[in-house]
């Protein structure tokens, strides 16, 4: 398992199209991957878990992956997460 911890960059933060998007990326790897935003814990695999964290821009979060593809997981949602879709 391999976590870092990243400050959100993208000016929308992880809502509506950004988040649809970081989601949609995530189940494209077989891996397990989580995002912690505070104390709370959401399958990085689930839009509606992932819009409930209300991450903003600035916020810093914690992506952790586990699994056989957790590096090539981490590297793309590190880059969305730095970044707008659209």
């Amino acid at each position: 398992m391999i976590s870092k911890e990243i400050v959100v960059r993208c000016e929308s933060g992880l809502h509506n199209n950004q988040a649809t998007y970081f989601v949609q990326k995530a189940n494209e790897f077989e891996c397990g991957i989580w995002l912690e935003s505070g104390s709370r814990k959401m399958n990085a695999k689930s839009l509606l878990g992932i819009m409930s964290l209300g991450i903003v821009t600035g916020a810093t979060v914690i992506l952790c992956a586990e699994g056989k593809d957790q590096d090539a997981a981490m590297e793309a949602l590190e880059a969305l997460l730095m970044r707008d879709v659209y």
